[in-house]
């Protein structure tokens, strides 16, 4: 009895012994597959989101029908700005974006693209131009709306918006945006954009860039849009002091270089966009220095030939009926219309604009 317990303990303890030996080992190996498996996922991920390529930005993926998913438009945009079923492009702030491709072309005879983005920097409307005036060797016309991003000074003035700007689109060569496939959001939108070809997701924007972003104009509603324009206030500066010769507009030397850069032969049509009066400033220091811009701005384009300067950014029917806007920066549909046709007018006939001044060249009637 004695010798049996003594056998049964020793074989116990062999087990425990054996059991202590062998715990590393069956660890190490559960870590090797979990590692495995991790690697594994995370390949076939990245690999989805190559082959998806949800901004149509790399060189080799899929060759799959993209529209722009991203609702941040710099991520989107730069897909549209290479098609080359567009010859002509509208490059603004969101003060551009109810600009209508479908209203332009017949206008001015063109395909255009909207590549209009939300609280968009001088500095980034410059970058999207020049892909599109990359893709586009002889581009027919293209419309910058000018407003603040492109005026302002000082404290109010800033290279890049809040907003991610990812450079590495915009480059010439796009080999090293395979580098930039890893991560959530990469993947987030490689999901989006597979959404919407299977149908299960509608895009953000239309195939030609325009998108409406405020509610339809027969949901217009006065009292609301009235205490927006309360809210907004008033502009009395856009950031500089000083003479107006003594100003200094920072981003007016992209302007410079855009209009240097494009063919002789593209129509460029710069344009003020319509705020609402009471961001014009009329009495405060903003009012010279609105002016001011607009003087530089008519130099800039005195250089080059095929090129108009229209300024709706001024007192007049449109800009002082509250009417027309949504708040004091966006102006509704059926202005966008209006404008549409008076710019085609200026640009191909010289026409005075009923609702702006024709600043450059100096219209007949000025």
């Amino acid at each position: 009895m004695t010798q049996a317990r003594g056998t049964q303990a020793h074989e116990i303890q062999a087990h425990e012994i054996q059991a202590h030996e062998t715990q590393p080992g069956a660890w190490r190996r559960f870590f090797a597959l979990a590692l495995g498996g991790a690697l594994a996922l995370g390949l076939a991920l990245y690999l989805f989101v190559v082959l998806v390529d949800p901004w149509g930005a790399l060189p080799i993926s899929l060759p799959l029908p993209r529209v722009p998913v991203s609702t941040n438009a710099r991520y989107a945009h730069p897909m549209l700005a290479r098609e080359a079923r567009f010859d002509s492009a509208i490059i603004g702030t969101s003060t551009s974006r109810l600009m209508k491709p479908v209203e332009l072309d017949p206008l001015f005879g063109a395909h255009f693209v909207n590549l209009a983005m939300n609280d968009a920097h001088a500095y980034e409307e410059y970058r999207l131009l020049d892909v599109f005036r990359r893709a586009h060797k002889a581009p027919r016309v293209v419309l910058v709306g000018l407003d603040q991003s492109w005026c302002a000074m000082g404290q109010f003035y800033s290279r890049l918006s809040p907003r991610p700007f990812p450079e590495w689109i915009y480059s010439d060569s796009r080999w090293h945006g395979y580098a930039e496939m890893f991560g959530m959001y990469p993947l987030q939108e490689a999901v989006a954009q597979a959404g919407v070809l299977l149908g299960l997701k509608r895009p953000p924007y239309g195939l030609d860039g325009y998108t409406r972003f405020t509610p339809p104009d027969g949901d217009y509603d006065a009292a609301r849009a009235a205490m927006h324009l309360r809210e907004d206030g008033t502009i009395t500066s856009l950031g500089g002091e000083g003479p107006p010769e003594a100003l200094v507009f920072p981003a007016l030397d992209y302007l410079r270089d855009a209009l240097a850069e494009l063919p002789e032969a593209t129509r460029k049509v710069l344009w003020f966009t319509p705020y609402y009066v009471r961001l014009i400033g009329l009495g405060t220091p903003a009012e010279a220095q609105w002016a001011e811009c607009k003087r530089r701005v008519v130099a800039l384009a005195a250089g080059h030939t095929n090129t108009v300067v229209v300024d709706f950014l001024r007192p007049s029917a449109i800009t002082g009926n509250p009417a027309n806007y949504w708040d004091a920066h966006h102006f509704r549909e059926p202005v966008a219309n209006r404008l549409s046709v008076e710019l085609a007018a200026a640009a191909l006939r010289g026409t005075h604009p009923d609702d702006g001044t024709m600043l450059y060249p100096a219209s007949q009637g000025e």
